[in-house]
Order: C-alpha cells, then sequence, then structure tokens
C-alpha cells in the first residue's frame, strides 16, 4: 500500500523519466514575459514578448536558455515627445507606455523582465538620465541603458539580424542604422563585429510643422546646407527644392561613408568615429540598413513624421539599386525597432571554484552590463590594454566604470606572467573610483583567483575586486551576481541580453 503522498512523488518521478519532461513548466522549462521600450531621436515604441527558457544539455546542473521569443504585441510608432528644445515630455512619454502595457493587456506586474534604451538626439535631452532612473527605480527588472553612438550601432548591428546573417554565411556585412540624427555603420566580418562608425546624418536634422514650418534644426542640417550654397532657419518655410537638395547630398555623404576608403573632407567633419576600415564596398558581401529611416529604404511606409526621413530614405533606395550588386541589399530581420526588440533573455549559470572575492559587502548585484574583451598570449601589455579599451569604447565610454563588468575570452596557456600582464592592463582600464566601488572581471577560462589576487593583493589597487570565471558572456549581456554558496563558494550568476531575431531576406 501507499499513502497519496507516496502516489504523487511516483507521479512526478514518472513525469521527469517521460520524454515529455523538457515542457514541464518550472522545472524544466521556463515562461517569462518581457518589454522592450526605445526612446529615439524621432520616435517612441513598445514591443512585449513571451520567452521560453529550456534547459540545455543533461542534469540538473545545466544552465537555462531562451529557445523561443514570440512577439505579443508591437505598440503603434510615436513621435517622440519634447516639452523644450532641452526636455522629453516625460509625461506624454509615460502615458504612451502606460497604454501600451493596457493595449497588451499587461500590467507592469504581469512583465518579468524588459529594457528602455534612450538613444540619439534624445540622449542628450537635459533629463533623459531621470528617464532611465525612473523606470529602473520602478522594477530592478528592467535593463535601463542610454546608448551613444557606438553602443546604438552595437545594438542595430545584432537587432537586425546582420550579425546573424554574417555569422551563418561566414562572410562580411554592413549594418547601416540610419535615425534621427546619426547613422551608426557596424562592419562585420565573420559574425563578429570589426568596427563601429557612426556620422551625422539623419532624418531629423531638420523637423518641420504640418504646414512645412521649420520647428528644429541641427548643426549638422546648417553645415550641410552651407555646403550647398544654401542656409536654413526656424521659422521658415521649407521648400521643396530646399528639401530635396538637403536629402541629396546626406545620400552622397552616406555612399561616401559606406564606400571605405578616403572620404571628402565634408564627410570627415561629419564622422564622429574614424572612417570605415575597409577598401570600398567590394569587400561587402551584403549590405543592411536599419532603424527608422530604413521603414522608407524598403519602401515599407510612407507615413512622415515631420522630417526628412521619406526623401532620405527614397534617395538611399535609389542609390543602392545603382550602386549595390543584385543580391548585395538584404531585408533586415527588425527596421525601426533593431535597437530593442526585446528583452532579458536569460541563461543562467554558476561560476566556477576558482573565483576572486575580496568583499561579500558588495553582492549581491543586478544588472551589471557586460564590456567584453579578446586577449591573447601573444600581445603585449599595450595591446592588452587597447583590446581592453576597445571592450569599453563600444558603450561609448573611455574607462571602465563601477557599473560594468569587464567579461575576457582569453587564448593561450595562462601563466604567471600572461595574467600579471593581464591583471596591469586591467587596471589602467577601470575608472579611479573609491574604494567601496568594485571592480568586476568576468573570465571564460579558470584564472579568476589568480587574476583577482594579483589585482588586489600584488598590485594593490585599492578597491572591492570580485573576479569569477567559468561564465559565458557576449556583447549586450547583462549580469546579475549572487552571494556565494556552499563551502566552495560557488557563485550564482544570471546572464541578460537583448533577444534579438535571426530572420532575414533578400531585398
Amino acid at each position: 500500500m501507499h499513502d497519496d503522498d507516496d502516489l504523487d512523488h511516483a507521479h512526478v518521478l514518472d513525469l521527469l523519466n517521460d520524454e515529455e519532461a523538457e515542457d514541464i513548466e518550472g522545472i524544466e522549462k521556463f515562461t517569462l514575459y518581457s518589454v522592450g521600450i526605445d526612446i529615439g531621436s524621432s520616435t517612441t515604441h513598445t514591443i512585449f514578448s513571451r520567452l521560453i527558457l529550456r534547459r540545455e544539455g543533461a542534469g540538473l546542473s545545466a544552465k537555462f536558455v531562451v529557445t523561443n521569443r514570440d512577439v505579443l504585441y508591437r505598440s503603434p510608432i510615436m513621435l517622440t515627445p519634447y516639452s523644450s528644445g532641452t526636455a522629453i515630455d516625460t509625461d506624454s512619454v509615460q502615458q504612451f507606455i502606460e497604454r501600451s502595457y493596457s493595449e497588451a493587456g499587461f500590467t507592469p506586474d504581469d512583465v518579468d523582465t524588459g529594457a528602455v534604451v534612450i538613444t540619439g538626439e534624445a540622449l542628450k535631452k537635459e533629463n533623459a538620465q531621470p528617464i532611465l532612473e525612473y523606470f529602473s527605480e520602478e522594477s530592478g527588472r528592467f535593463i535601463c541603458a542610454s546608448a551613444g553612438p557606438m553602443h546604438e550601432a552595437l545594438l542595430a548591428a545584432f537587432g537586425s539580424g546582420a550579425v546573424a546573417i554574417s555569422k551563418s554565411n561566414a562572410n562580411t556585412v554592413l549594418d547601416v542604422d540610419m535615425g534621427g540624427g546619426t547613422t551608426k555603420i557596424s562592419l562585420i566580418r565573420n559574425g563578429e563585429i570589426a568596427q563601429m562608425v557612426a556620422i551625422e546624418v539623419g532624418a531629423r536634422l531638420i523637423a518641420y510643422d504640418d504646414d512645412m514650418t521649420i520647428s528644429r534644426v541641427e548643426q549638422p542640417a546648417r553645415t550641410i546646407l552651407g555646403s550647398l550654397g544654401q542656409t536654413v532657419e526656424v521659422g521658415e518655410k521649407l521648400t521643396d527644392e530646399k528639401r530635396e537638395l538637403f536629402a541629396a547630398k546626406m545620400t552622397d555623404i552616406l555612399f561616401d561613408a559606406i564606400s571605405g576608403g578616403k572620404v571628402d573632407p565634408l564627410t570627415e567633419s561629419l564622422l564622429l568615429t574614424d572612417s570605415l576600415d575597409t577598401a570600398s564596398l567590394e569587400d561587402v558581401d551584403h549590405v543592411v540598413f536599419s532603424g527608422g529611416v530604413s521603414e522608407y529604404v524598403y519602401d515599407r511606409t510612407n507615413e512622415s513624421y515631420g522630417d526628412i526621413g521619406p526623401w532620405f530614405g527614397k534617395m538611399v533606395r535609389e542609390r543602392c539599386q545603382q550602386t549595390l550588386r543584385p543580391g548585395m541589399l538584404v531585408m533586415p530581420a527588425e527596421g525601426i525597432r533593431a535597437t530593442v526588440i526585446g528583452a532579458g533573455e536569460y541563461t543562467l549559470q554558476a561560476s566556477g571554484s576558482t573565483s576572486y572575492i575580496s568583499t561579500h559587502d558588495v553582492l549581491p548585484v543586478r544588472g551589471i552590463q557586460v564590456a567584453r574583451a579578446f586577449i591573447n598570449k601573444e600581445q603585449t601589455a599595450e595591446e592588452m590594454e587597447a583590446a581592453l579599451s576597445a571592450g569599453v569604447g563600444k558603450y561609448d565610454l573611455a574607462k571602465l566604470p563601477s557599473t560594468m563588468a569587464l567579461a575576457m575570452s582569453i587564448a593561450g596557456q595562462p601563466d604567471y606572467w600572461y595574467i600579471r600582464r593581464l591583471a596591469e592592463s586591467i587596471i589602467k582600464t577601470v575608472d579611479d573610483e573609491p574604494p567601496e566601488a568594485p571592480v568586476f572581471v568576468v573570465v571564460d577560462v579558470d584564472v579568476a583567483k589568480s587574476l583577482g589576487g594579483i589585482i588586489r593583493e600584488e598590485l594593490h589597487l585599492d578597491r572591492a575586486v570580485i573576479a569569477i570565471d567559468g561564465i559565458e558572456v557576449g556583447d549586450l549581456d547583462y549580469v546579475d551576481v549572487g552571494k556565494p554558496m556552499g563551502a566552495s563558494e560557488v557563485i550564482p550568476v544570471t546572464v541578460k541580453s537583448l533577444v534579438f531575431s535571426i530572420r532575414s531576406q533578400s531585398g
């Protein structure tokens, strides 16, 4: 005889041994709901998704990864509201987001994770940071990011599907993300971003009212029109001729920038970065356009938001037809929503047994952004420092802040002098912050204890040091780090990243 508890226990064991065990919610599968919010210089929009996580590999210690993302709701595209020339209308943005929740059939309590990103000219406005802080305070579940040009380029390259195209075809892809204030260009080789470029051409450098009265002019617009012997001022009417001239000149500048090689002086004056490191478009296999203007490039909309977007996109489309080889232009997986199409991809991992923790006081932490770098044994100290700086530079930063983790893929057999050289380079990369501000380091091999010990005890960095090994992270990832568990002090780490589609089509 068995009592009811025994029968229930046996039934659960039968289920766990069944081939359908992977579908048991909470044991081999988790369902999460996410929201992505993008506040750009031209437009604001939201997207709600359902994420399915399943255990990857055998055994209860295997990590969970996202296996499915279903889009449940895409909001209408709203023109980003401004209360003045220097401030975003936060009340209108909040009302729009609350309305999006209602129309999607969600409340904030229903959402497990999310991301809010402010990009482009909107990022420069005086209250951009308080908006991010509002979402952060509302829910610690949110990933909050202010995306400067390089960070925005990184988001767009993944979100558009360009990285996935390059990786699956082992070739070279150019992602051109056309926004309101800037255009970001990512050169991707074999699935890795080799270079990111930003240039001040975009749809909203000139904005106008319904009667074509100019309401906003950014300095790059004055520079571009000035090269044509034209002027532009707020309050005057934007003529068809001036609009066409401006869009055509921006198209010339953009194609000068994406073609590689030496650019003309006007293009150079508008570059926010070095020029593209490729000889010509002949070196590129595919070109993908993303961002708001891409909707016009691919002729997917004719709706106007009171800016130059429709004309700029149309002229870029025509130039592509004249310039690019057949099959070279590829449709993005996401266009206007490429920068943030989902959030909170989770992988649940535990660190190796050789992590280094100088103090437990700073743990647990949530939402630490990852800056990834590739290190190999043949690099000099200067080359290592340059690699680490490049990883941090993807997020428009010169030094590593305490709110970011330096994640490194380390190639080559580690020995003392190799790790010492890396430790010295890390110290030169971190911000000069007070002792209570921690330094987070994540490595993919079992050297964290040695690396953290050298940083703290031999090189005497007067900061808390948390060095974790055995964790897999990538660009655009965030990590939650828990307190050590058990006698071996294994550290539970949750890796979160934006969730990107991999669909693409030839265009």
